[in-house]
């Protein structure tokens, strides 16, 4: 396989991941931590990196709103729900040995 079509397929591998978590509200981001150690922040960040690295400016904001469909407030508002005791508890556990 030639770099440009990985890169076409990793692009739309990455984009319906994006879709993915975007129609899947019911998913809070510390069930994604505690499940596969990133979440829609992660994303969001990595997308920023990407932007920057190529010189593409962008902000952390926009970077949010890329991954998360809407302002990230608003999907806060809309969709995060208050965390468990048992959510928070693994992802201490989880995140105690990064």
């Amino acid at each position: 396989m030639d770099d440009t079509t990985r890169t076409e397929l990793e692009a739309a591998a990455f984009r319906r991941l994006v879709a993915h978590l975007q129609e899947r509200t019911d998913v809070q981001n510390i069930d994604l931590m505690n499940l596969a150690g990133f979440c829609r922040n992660c994303l969001s960040k990595w997308y920023l990196a990407a932007a920057e690295e190529r010189g593409v400016p962008m902000t952390d904001p926009a970077a949010r709103e890329a991954v998360y469909g809407m302002p990230y407030g608003e999907w806060k508002q809309r969709y995060q729900r208050e965390a468990s005791a048992e959510q928070v508890t693994a992802f201490k556990t989880a995140s105690a040995g990064h």
